[in-house]
């Protein structure tokens, strides 16, 4: 009798540790497995900021310099929204003076051929360049107060000949072609010169245009629009009157909009950042920007971009 009192009660106590496992399963289940089963569902709005300049290859953070996203990253960012199933739309927020032609186009081609709906967000500026890059995006909101505008290419040279007159320095160059000097610094520039600089500009140029106009179309005013093709800046306001932005907002309206174009219903959508967007911060990296710009323009390297 002790011997079967004695299974009876390993048997109690069996089924009492297997009723024990099973309710801290259906816990566990409760406490980390449900809520992650259910975000993809649900999904996210995927984030990326364009700040700063906007260059092709990335600039690590330094002492004198913050750390620079380039195109080819922020294409890769925009790749990777394409294949994450959690992420229902991406919100590109901008903040840029603009930058090089190249990586303008790239990024403004990779949020084009999102497969996604987009929104982008301009958040105090995003002029010549920075407009390119929002303007791929399916849906432009705007800071009312924002600066956008600023259509158009151009290329920048130096001519320091005076300056090297007065210090008596001479510059010889031996050529093996009349063009091949084009844009020293050490003479004026020719009138054929100007007409090659030119012409290579205005096709830039017209590449912006025809990239806009493919992408916003009806909801272009066209007299505005032509206006705004001498490169004027203008702000959110003057931008959504001629069609340049779709709605006045901050970044909570633009949330919001990427969240309903991507089916996302919940009153608090979540974002999920893509990738290296955000970069690091240098100590000084204000004053980069100024310097490189006062190199650039002293050395006479021609450099074609949309800022």
């Amino acid at each position: 009798m002790a011997i079967k009192k004695q299974n009876e009660n390993k048997t109690i106590l069996l089924a009492l540790a297997g009723l024990f496992a099973i309710a801290l399963l259906v816990i566990i289940a409760y406490s980390f497995s449900l809520p992650f089963l259910s975000l993809p569902m649900e999904g996210c709005v995927g984030l990326i900021e364009i700040k700063g300049p906007i260059l092709t290859q990335d600039v690590p953070a330094s002492l004198f310099s913050d750390e620079l996203i380039g195109s080819e990253t922020i294409s890769e960012d925009i790749e990777e929204a394409n294949k994450r199933p959690d992420v229902k739309s991406l919100l590109i927020v901008v903040d840029s003076p603009g930058g090089s032609v190249v990586a303008s186009k790239q990024i403004y081609d990779s949020i084009r051929l999102l497969k996604k709906p987009s929104v982008a967000y301009i958040n105090e500026l995003a002029t010549s360049g920075g407009y390119y890059v929002a303007s791929g995006a399916d849906y432009i909101i705007s800071n009312p107060d924002a600066i956008t505008g600023s259509i158009g290419a151009r290329a920048t040279f130096a001519d320091m000949s005076g300056l090297f007159g007065k210090i008596g320095y001479n510059e010889t160059t031996i050529k093996s072609g009349e063009m091949k000097d084009l844009g020293s610094p050490s003479r004026p520039m020719s009138p054929e010169e100007r007409e090659i600089i030119q012409s290579i500009v205005d096709e830039s140029f017209q590449q912006f245009k025809s990239d806009i106009i493919a992408k916003r179309g009806s909801r272009l005013d066209a007299s505005g629009f032509s206006s705004a093709l001498d490169a004027r800046i203008m702000s959110g306001r003057q931008a959504k009157k001629i069609g340049l932005v779709d709605e006045l907002g901050g970044k909570k309206a633009a949330i919001k909009k990427a969240a309903e174009l991507g089916g996302i219903k919940s009153e608090k959508p979540r974002l999920c950042q893509l990738g290296s967007s955000m970069g690091k911060k240098g100590l000084f990296g204000s004053l980069s920007s100024q310097a490189n710009q006062l190199i650039f323009d002293a050395m006479r390297i021609p450099r074609l971009s949309y800022q």
